[in-house]
């Protein structure tokens, strides 16, 4: 019996590190088409297109509207048998279309470039986030939450790093070719990365799992909404993301066609972000075990704050200096608070309802993600007949006051107490030795 007891054990442990390969190995994959198609990239791109700022700021909100899906997928496959497939099938999509995008300039006339892009980008991001939200219950189940913290933090700085690497490439390349030539190259890199990406998510096992044991539809959503502990740092989240979203996501365009630097500089220093945000990655993960998810998420808050205030240093020190400094803050910010936030969902739902947690969260900070680009985008339209420092570094460091202001005042109360059972001191260490290893 004992000797039975070990080998179902050792089975176990080898097929939990086998699943944390799978899932590491998947994600190099993926942030690799990300990074050379996205990011910078994807702001030149629809540069090249002929994109107006309002319109960037619009398609640099889909990834964030696009989370709306995510609450209707829940409520539809709450309780579907084969996760895998829906990963599979939809992941696959999402890259497939969004690789299209590079198609446009060979195929339409011009006046369709921008608006197909929007197009064909929304629709990929539709079907990302309805994969995601599956996704996110299978790795859920996938890894064991006495070491999902720590995993999660060393598998995204490995990914990390691999696309920082690929956005210093993406730019040498561009500034190396011309534009139309640069981005055929990095869109056929993209091309293959998809396929090898969809090879991955083919290998994920599909984890029966713990299905919810409630069979109306609308009480499924509401059981989250009941949830006040959750509720409360959600809202909050929600306002933070749309404060953020109103300045961060346009720091490529902002670099671009207000500071006027070039596309190689802006990709060295997002290259220097997420180097950071990879270094992060680790520590975020070792103090996300010790000291608890919300604690550690509130810790982030004054950081990516700091990266929009630091723009006002722009005032009376060089341009490339000041935002390589702001990018450094950045990465520091965002890589705990992306890691953090995922965590976040994950621990405050329980395993049966774990889909709705993650969806209804998606939904309403997609809807406040949504919008503060979009009025990001409109405010800097609007910058261009007013003083030149308003649009150079005024706007994105009035919003990081602002986002200090909010982080330690209402941020302080809305993420405090206990964020989960795990994340804490006391974790069995040999155990997250035998599975991350």
């Amino acid at each position: 019996m004992n000797v039975k007891l070990r080998f179902m054990r050792r089975r176990n442990e080898s097929n939990g590190r086998k699943y944390l390969k799978v899932i590491t190995n998947e994600g190099i994959s993926g942030v690799l088409l990300a990074s050379l198609i996205g990011g910078p990239f994807l702001t030149g791109f629809m540069l090249h297109l002929g994109a107006t700022s309002a319109q960037i700021g619009f398609a640099l909100a889909i990834p964030a509207f696009a989370n709306l899906a995510q609450i209707f997928t829940a409520i539809v496959t709450h309780n579907v048998d084969n996760r895998r497939a829906y990963v599979l099938g939809y992941g696959v999509l999402y890259r497939l279309l969004w690789v299209l995008t590079g198609l446009i300039p060979f195929v339409l006339p011009q006046s369709y470039w921008v608006y197909t892009f929007i197009v064909l980008y929304l629709l990929s991001y539709l079907c990302s986030n309805i994969a995601g939200v599956i996704w996110a219950s299978l790795i859920g189940d996938m890894v064991p939450a006495q070491v999902r913290g720590r995993y999660m933090g060393i598998r995204n700085m490995i990914v990390g790093g691999i696309g920082a690497a690929a956005v210093l490439f993406g730019g040498q390349l561009l500034e190396y070719f011309s534009k139309e030539t640069g981005f055929i190259i990095l869109y056929s890199i993209a091309a293959v990365c998809m396929v090898w990406n969809g090879y991955h998510l083919f290998n994920y096992p599909n984890i029966p799992f713990e299905k919810s044991t409630e069979s109306q539809k609308l009480k499924l959503l509401v059981k989250p909404m009941r949830d006040r502990t959750f509720m409360r740092a959600t809202v909050f989240l929600a306002v933070w993301i749309f404060m953020q979203n109103l300045a961060v996501p346009l720091f490529s365009y902002a670099m671009l066609d207000v500071v006027k630097i070039s596309i190689q500089w802006v990709s060295i220093i997002t290259t220097i972000q997420m180097v950071v945000m990879m270094i992060s990655y680790y520590v975020w993960g070792n103090l996300n075990a010790k000291y608890g998810t919300k604690r550690v998420l509130f810790w982030t808050l004054p950081i990516i704050a700091a990266s929009c205030l630091f723009w006002g240093a722009l005032a009376w020190m060089p341009a490339i200096p000041v935002l390589i400094a702001v990018h450094i803050l950045l990465g520091i910010g965002t890589g705990g608070f992306t890691q953090l936030t995922f965590n976040f969902t994950i621990e405050e739902a329980p395993s049966s309802e774990r889909s709705i947690y993650v969806a209804v969260y998606a939904a309403i900070t997609g809807f406040t993600g949504f919008i503060g680009p979009i009025l990001g985008g409109e405010i800097y339209q609007r910058l261009t007949s007013m003083p030149a420092w308003l649009e150079q570094y005024g706007f994105s460091a009035f919003m990081g006051l602002a986002l200090i202001g909010i982080g330690l005042t209402f941020g302080r109360a809305a993420l405090s107490g206990s964020s989960s059972r795990y994340g804490r001191a006391g974790v069995i260490r040999s155990k997250e030795k035998e599975l991350v290893s």
